[in-house]
């Protein structure tokens, strides 16, 4: 049964992905910070392991890797969980040096840490780390300075782990969708004209069947064609 640690579990696209991987027969290994939250989005779930707490936390990510260790191998790594920062969105003038830290930390430094906790996992299975990035990483929208360089950075760290410690990893663009997380960026906007979590999923899983080389990909690159019914 293949293993799954997948961050930021209890909503959005983490949330979606960790049931889509369920349902396939995966084991799933996901944290959320709000303990009633993340029971209730894995409530019913199989092989599904829920660890609440803040992947910014070192404590948190120790835990974490006694979950995956426990388990004995780690088939895939996805670093989902992120912050926009503070809100409302502002401009960089606005925002002090512990506000761009603390960003950075959930946004950039808390991937690599986990990463290097779990690497023997990985490397028993030839595992990949899939990050999830953003269009901000690569352009720039005025207020998304903190939260686009974090990106930016989880990109670079993303790949040179790949490259240093030989693994397959991807940082992904999933593009807009019908988040809290993109509610919360575009305050009284209405956001429900965008894609759902769920219909990005089987973009990130094609991506990772095809096992393209190590790289920056947008999910739409790997569209999967819906079947009439």
């Amino acid at each position: 049964m293949p293993v799954a640690l997948v961050t930021g579990g209890s909503a959005g696209l983490g949330r979606a992905l960790v049931h889509t991987l369920d349902q396939q027969g995966w084991t799933v290994v996901t944290d959320g910070r709000d303990p009633a939250r993340l029971a209730g989005a894995v409530a019913g779930l199989g092989a599904v392991v829920p660890v609440p707490g803040d992947v910014a936390d070192p404590d948190h990510q120790e835990a974490l890797a006694r979950e995956v260790a426990w388990l004995g191998r780690l088939d895939l790594l996805v670093h989902n969980a992120s912050t926009l920062g503070p809100l409302p969105l502002r401009p960089l003038r606005e925002l002090t040096a512990d506000d761009l830290l603390t960003t950075w930390r959930t946004n950039a430094a808390a991937p690599v840490a986990l990463t290097r906790l779990v690497l023997p996992q990985l490397r028993v299975a030839a595992g990949v780390v899939l990050s999830l990035s953003s269009d901000a990483a690569v352009e720039h929208h005025e207020t998304w300075g903190a939260y686009a360089a974090g990106k930016a950075a989880l990109d670079h760290l993303t790949l040179t782990l790949g490259v240093e410690e030989g693994l397959m990893a991807y940082a992904v663009d999933p593009g807009d969708m019908r988040t809290t997380m993109h509610q919360d960026a575009f305050p009284g906007e209405d956001v429900s004209d965008r894609p759902t979590p769920e219909s990005v999923v089987p973009s990130l899983l094609a991506l990772l069947a095809a096992r393209p080389p190590s790289g920056r990909y947008r999910a739409s690159a790997w569209a999967v064609a819906e079947v009439p019914a």
